[in-house]
This record gives structure tokens, sequence and C-alpha cells, in this order.
């Protein structure tokens, strides 16, 4: 890719982002109520969105193999630190770091 494309992808991906950030609060300003249809997505769509994660991330666990434990203490953490810390940031991080210790050094 020359010098002059580069410039040219970069420009366009910058365009599209900023479009993306910013159309909605044209689209729906300050001062306007959104439709209800928008309101209804906005209070169901992080439930639905954490759902497919966790399926995403468990679809290939081996019940086999350890009877997946690694995970289930790992997610057994995530849910005790949020209901602990109510911090998503916590919460995540300290499964992620048990989870990683579990499968490196116990569960070889």
């Amino acid at each position: 890719m020359s010098e002059t494309q580069e410039l040219i992808t970069i420009a366009i991906v910058m365009l599209g982002t900023a479009f993306t950030r910013f159309f909605p609060f044209f689209i729906f300003p300050e001062g306007k109520e959104p439709p209800a249809f928008i309101t209804y997505l906005g209070r169901v769509l992080p439930y639905a969105v954490m759902g497919f994660l966790i399926v995403y991330c468990l679809r290939n666990v081996s019940f086999q193999k350890n009877f997946a434990l690694p995970e289930a203490i790992a997610i057994f953490t995530v849910v005790v630190l949020q209901k602990w810390k109510k911090n998503s940031l916590i919460s995540i991080a300290g499964g992620t770091i048990l989870y990683m210790f579990l499968v490196q050094v116990c569960f070889v």
C-alpha cells in the first residue's frame, strides 16, 4: 500500500468513526425525547450483549477435561466480586487473572 493509499484509508476510518459517534446526537438532540423503541433497546441490549458474550466465551469449554472447573471458579469469582465491589473492571480483571492462574498453574 502506498503512502497516499494509507492516508486515504486512515482518513476514511476517521470519518467513519466520527460519523458513528456523532450521528446519534444529530438524530436525538438533547431536548427531544427518543422513540419508545430506542428507549426499550437501551434498557434490554446491555443484558442481551452480556448473555451473548457469556455464550461466546463458554462455547468451546470441554467438560471432559477438568470438568470445566477453571471456568466455573472464574465465573463464580466474577459474580462474587461484582456483588461485593459493584465495579465491573475489578470483577472482570479479578476473574480473568484468577482464570489465567488456574489454567496455567493449577489445571495444567
